[in-house]
């Protein structure tokens, strides 16, 4: 990551940054979804008719918060994660009205629903300049997102590529701040040794300041970053 003057120079002074870690949502990518309103499970149940799928939206609504909920309870991690498509799948084979395919047919549901319940999904144009500061340094993402609709969302808006990993809390089943996901980050950088020569960038202090400087690895929050790198409109 290259320097930059005044406030900027202070945070990099002592050791040059060999790797940068960076939150997706909010961070990146700046998102609204609602996954209450009625609104979002209409649209969900009037696509899954046509897959074999009966059931009402307030239903589907109730089944699939019970089904998150209980997941989340029956997990022995402290900050547990879930698989929405493995939710999904559930609910379809319970409710099917002829044969299907229950995996498969939960993958596409878990995309629909995100699709429904999208208000807002595009990227920060001051994050894409940012990576383009640090773009000869390792990069990756680590996210509390859904793969199955994470990492299409990141493809869709061109800044996948730009990383050399993502990991989602899904792929694990824990989330941040699980400790964990930074450590796995940091002995897939090869930079396990440096935690101090890598900064975590995000828009939480709880789940990526905070577990990032534990580690004694460097963190600021995204609106510091872009305005150390001159990046604010």
């Amino acid at each position: 990551m290259g320097h930059s003057s005044g406030k900027g120079e202070e945070t990099f002074e002592s050791c040059q940054i060999k790797g940068v870690i960076f939150d997706c949502y909010q961070t990146l990518i700046d998102i609204d979804t609602d996954e209450h309103r009625l609104e979002t499970y209409e649209i969900v149940t009037r696509w899954l008719a046509y897959q074999g799928v009966k059931i009402k939206p307030e239903k589907l609504r109730d089944t699939y918060m019970f089904k998150v909920r209980e997941k989340m309870e029956d997990s022995r991690e402290i900050y547990p994660e879930v698989r929405v498509e493995e939710i999904f799948a559930e609910i379809c084979k319970e409710n099917s009205i002829w044969r299907i395919d229950e995996k498969s047919l939960g993958v596409e549901t878990s995309r629909v629903f995100r699709a429904a319940s999208m208000k807002k999904l595009r990227p920060f144009p001051q994050s894409i300049r940012l990576i383009e500061h640090c773009i000869n340094i390792p990069k990756c993402i680590i996210s509390n997102g859904q793969r199955v609709f994470s990492e299409l969302e990141l493809r869709f808006l061109g800044l996948y590529d730009y990383f050399d990993f993502v990991i989602f809390s899904s792929d694990v089943r824990y989330k941040k701040p699980d400790l964990r996901l930074f450590m796995t980050a940091l002995k897939k950088m090869n930079l396990e040794l440096e935690p101090t020569c890598v900064m975590s960038i995000g828009d939480s202090y709880e789940n990526d300041i905070l577990p990032a400087r534990k580690l004694g690895m460097r963190a600021m929050r995204i609106d510091e970053a872009w305005e150390q790198f001159g990046l604010k409109d």
